[in-house]
């Protein structure tokens, strides 16, 4: 029994012992071949500081150097994004190069193909949401500091980023806005130009001189000081209203929500002056209410 059991033992022993040696040697190999690669992980180090260092040198002094470039802000920002999204591809690319020795050209760009492929259909928005802010960045008429309008948000344009969009509301509150929304949705900007037509509608009594009327309004319009001087100023009578002869004003002020607000102000305000001192009357609604059958008057005294 005893000679039989210790062949068995031994060849446990064995292969243990195997085992350890199999698990040293590999472990050895891994620390030798780290240590043979850590001058290609550190080349590939120099390789990621480098392209880091040279795009925040084209951050820092590319709107200098495009400073005489005679294009719209937006235009300039793009290229700058534009040749720092090169400078970390092909950064990266030389880096992966050098760390992974038989990684050719070739075989990196077939794989970030392959790479690009799977993150465009798994991040579809995201990338809409770019080529968009690229687009918009080349294309569209607005900049920074210029105040839009698109599908009932109203603000001013602080930055336009590559994916999203940043819109200060007139009432002071940050939006944040996808790109693809300005880029799919009619955009309406407010400031393309220094001046913007205003339109009111006032009213005057049937039993005034209309013809006097629109001399007046037209004298208040030329004494408020918030109207473009090279614009002109515009009162028609447009309509018989149901209670007055409906008169529309239209003038040129500051393009700026703001600019509007006040200009909107100091012509009410001026309209109702000069209509007044006049005696021009802003009727209040007239009702005329007639009845099929006469009704019926009863006269009672007082007991």
């Amino acid at each position: 029994m005893a000679d039989s059991n210790t062949p068995a033992v031994s060849t446990g022993l064995e292969s243990l012992d195997d085992v350890q040696a199999t698990a040293l040697q590999t472990l050895g190999s891994m620390l030798r071949s780290f240590v043979e690669h850590l001058p290609f992980m550190a080349g590939g180090i120099l390789v990621i500081l480098f392209t880091w260092g040279l795009a925040s040198l084209i951050n820092s002094f590319g709107a200098r150097l495009l400073g005489h470039w005679h294009k719209r802000e937006s235009v300039k920002d793009l290229i700058i994004r534009l040749v720092n999204i090169v400078i970390w591809v092909l950064g990266l690319l030389l880096a992966a190069i050098i760390l992974f020795p038989g990684l050719t050209p070739a075989k990196a760009l077939g794989g970030l193909g392959l790479v690009s492929i799977a993150v465009g259909l798994a991040f579809k928005d995201i990338f809409e949401n770019f080529f968009a802010g690229i687009l918009i960045l080349w294309r569209f008429p607005f900049e920074r500091g210029d105040y839009i309008e698109c599908e009932g948000l109203v603000g001013e344009v602080e930055e336009v980023m590559v994916r999203m969009s940043y819109i200060r509301e007139t009432n002071g509150e940050l939006t944040v806005v996808p790109n693809s929304f300005l880029f799919k949705n009619p955009v309406t900007v407010l400031t393309s130009l220094p001046s913007r037509r205003v339109i009111l509608m006032t009213g005057v009594a049937y039993d005034v001189d209309v013809k006097q009327a629109v001399d007046v309004i037209t004298n208040a319009l030329a004494s408020c000081s918030t109207l473009t001087e090279d614009k002109p100023i515009q009162v028609f009578p447009k309509a018989f209203g149901d209670s007055s002869i409906d008169i529309e004003l239209a003038w040129w002020t500051d393009s700026t929500p703001l600019g509007v607000r006040e200009s909107r102000a100091e012509v009410v305000t001026a309209v109702k002056r000069a209509l007044d001192e006049n005696g021009i009357e802003i009727p209040f609604p007239y009702r005329t209410l007639t009845f099929k059958e006469p009704l019926p008057i009863t006269q009672t005294t007082a007991a």
